[in-house]
């Protein structure tokens, strides 16, 4: 069984930050790749970043340049800070893991960005 808790969404300024972070609760965190998802209203839910067991990371187009997505394996923590927030970016964000073919989520966690 792994178990995925999401934190550190709110409400942020255009042009501000935040920093998600996503706590997994599995001993074997550091041999799982953890995707972060976000979906908006009335939109379909969308891979926003990856990062592997070895440290490779993957993004979306929209969000190269504005969002890194990092873990830290003693922690069993997936991080995705995310710079010059646009109102695009308001979405509930989920992260994301598969292990012997099934796949975990989290409850996620609510960005919006809005002045």
């Amino acid at each position: 069984q792994v178990q995925l808790v999401e934190s550190g969404g709110g409400l942020v300024q255009p042009g501000g930050s935040l920093r998600l972070s996503c706590a997994v609760s599995t001993s074997i965190f550091s041999t799982l790749t953890v995707g972060w998802y976000r979906q908006a209203p009335g939109k379909p839910r969308e891979l926003v970043a990856t990062i592997t067991t070895g440290g490779s990371t993957n993004y979306i187009t929209s969000v190269k340049g504005r969002f890194t997505i990092s873990r830290d394996n003693a922690k069993n923590a997936v991080y995705l800070q995310m710079n010059s927030l646009k109102p695009e970016d308001t979405a509930v964000y989920s992260c994301n893991t598969r292990f012997q073919s099934v796949t975990y989520w989290g409850q996620g966690t609510q960005v919006t960005v809005s002045s």
